[in-house]
């Protein structure tokens, strides 16, 4: 497939004809299992406390509340993706959609840790099933690349507006209900869906898809699943053998299932790859997949050190920062509708240029900056930032779409969840790593501080800026100035380190992407 034909209008008059309103209401319906996922991962984060005050989980069960959906989420988007293809995008969705609210409801009532973490495992499988689906679904409702391009956008906003709206929805639900809400809730956003979906969402799938590779789908499970716990326990207790260790199998178990999707491919045997690699040779595809994880690495990263800037050294509430967050978030939405009559003038490509440009512009906001003024410059590079990611995340998307054929979009929405999965993990750990080294090396603990508490607090205060903060709240003023003035300039010169990596990472992929896009002519 050339560079050219990725955006070449598929359409018919007929189908322009047959499409109209139907077509935007199958769009609203497919909206509610967006908004619902990208609410339920941020959300769940403020019932935290209220879940440890009623099950009286151990700290490892905690993680694992929040831990367990992620890991089956990211073991089976592939398999997910492709079996829509061979069984029906529509049909695997509703599926998808019954199955999360009967056990977003029964844990909801969970009596125990262990319940709960096994219902969030749950969600994971079910919610496999949404995402890839509604992506998919969309690249065959919306076959003119025009009005695909428009539906893409409102995917990604809703996308975006969810995680914006779920640290306030969330700390919302707990704070009038109980913690079991942030679940519950998901019974009536997916009921429409459920209702309305079998009349209105046509059905789509693969017309040739060939039998189904269990081993296939084995393996992109040991691969995904150890990757993704890697990097997790890399960006929660740093570097260690455990997490190299587990990086290194799931990345051994990657490179056979590449292998085995090449020998699938042969003409002689009656089963196909579980994922067409050949997709990957389409430059267009692989560089739109690049742009997409590295724009939700720079979020993620930023989002990172920015929440703890805000609620550590600025001293505001979860609920506070994240409303002090909103109207960059906001820019996120208003930016991925803006670009979609942009296109049709400037070239695809460049507008995912600049919007990685736009991300690495306000990493350079903190980088250069100055943090001593409170958080103003934050917000300002957060918004300039947001801006970018709502641009390239919507391009980015449908060009993913557009340089596949239309029966394989399952596998290349499920690579482009995938991909979204790894971009927030990357940003969360390989950023949240280096802020923490640096943190540590630069911290200069006074000494006044460091003969006037015991040796574990002063461990603790040098581990984290938490912990420091922790610790000078229990000290008379004199010391919690001194300590807080140390802990804020050895978190700041962290900041400022991450920052100037992200920076020249995120203009490398500008670059790149403008190189290896610009051919793509502007949208008719």
């Amino acid at each position: 497939m050339t560079l050219h034909s990725t955006l070449r209008p598929e359409n018919t008059s007929a189908e322009q004809a047959r499409g109209g309103a139907r077509d935007w209401f199958a769009l609203a319906l497919l909206m509610f299992p967006v908004l619902l996922v990208a609410v339920d991962n941020t959300a769940l984060t403020f019932a935290l406390p209220a879940i440890a005050r009623s099950l009286d989980p151990s700290g490892v069960q905690l993680l694992w509340v929040v831990d367990a959906y992620a890991l089956v989420l990211a073991g089976l988007l592939v398999a997910m993706g492709s079996l829509g293809d061979r069984i029906g995008r529509r049909r695997l969705l509703l599926v998808g959609i019954s199955g999360f609210a009967v056990v977003s409801a029964a844990s909801a009532f969970a009596p125990s840790a262990e319940w709960l973490i096994a219902g969030r495992a749950a969600l994971g499988f079910f919610g496999a099933m949404l995402m890839p689906s509604t992506l998919s679904l969309i690249r065959n409702i919306f076959r003119e690349p025009g009005r695909r391009r428009l539906a893409v956008a409102i995917w990604a906003a809703g996308f975006s507006g969810g995680a914006a709206l779920g640290p306030i929805f969330g700390g919302w639900l707990v704070e009038h209900f109980w913690w079991g809400a942030v679940l519950l809730v998901a019974v009536p956003i997916m009921l429409p869906p459920l209702v309305l979906g079998r009349f209105l969402i046509p059905e789509s799938k693969d017309p040739n898809p060939g039998r189904v590779d269990v081993a296939s789908v084995v393996l992109s499970m040991l691969a995904m699943v150890p990757v993704v716990y890697g990097i997790k326990e890399l960006a929660t207790h740093g570097p260690g053998v455990t997490p190299f260790g587990v990086l290194a199998f799931g990345l051994a178990m990657g490179l056979l299932f590449v292998r085995r999707q090449h020998a699938l491919a042969s003409p002689l045997l009656d089963m196909s790859p579980l994922l067409d690699m050949s997709l990957f040779r389409n430059r267009v595809f692989s560089t739109a997949i690049t742009a997409n994880i590295l724009a939700l690495f720079s979020y993620n990263g930023f989002i990172l050190f920015l929440a703890q800037h805000l609620q550590l050294l600025e001293g505001m509430s979860p609920s506070e920062s994240g409303t002090a967050m909103l109207p960059a978030l906001t820019a996120t939405v208003v930016a991925g509708l803006l670009v979609v009559p942009l296109v049709r003038k400037v070239r695809p490509g460049f507008v995912v240029a600049a919007g990685l440009a736009l991300s690495a512009a306000g990493y350079c906001i903190v980088a250069f900056g100055d943090h001593d003024a409170g958080p103003t410059a934050l917000l300002v590079a957060l918004l300039v930032l947001a801006l970018g990611v709502g641009s390239a995340e919507t391009i980015s998307n449908d060009l993913i779409l557009g340089a596949v054929p239309a029966e394989k979009s399952g596998a290349a929405a499920a690579i482009s969840e995938t991909g979204y999965e790894v971009g927030s993990l990357l940003g969360t750990a390989l950023l949240g790593s280096i802020l923490t080294a640096s943190y540590q090396q630069h911290l200069a603990l006074p000494e006044t501080v460091a003969h006037a508490v015991p040796a574990e607090s002063a461990d603790q205060a040098r581990e984290t800026l938490a912990g420091a903060m922790e610790l000078a709240g229990s000290l008379p003023a004199p010391l919690a100035e001194g300590l807080t003035a140390a802990a804020r300039a050895a978190f700041d010169s962290g900041v400022h380190i991450t920052a100037a990596i992200a920076l020249v990472l995120m203009a490398g992929a500008s670059v790149l992407a403008a190189v290896v896009l610009r051919r793509i002519p502007p949208a008719k």
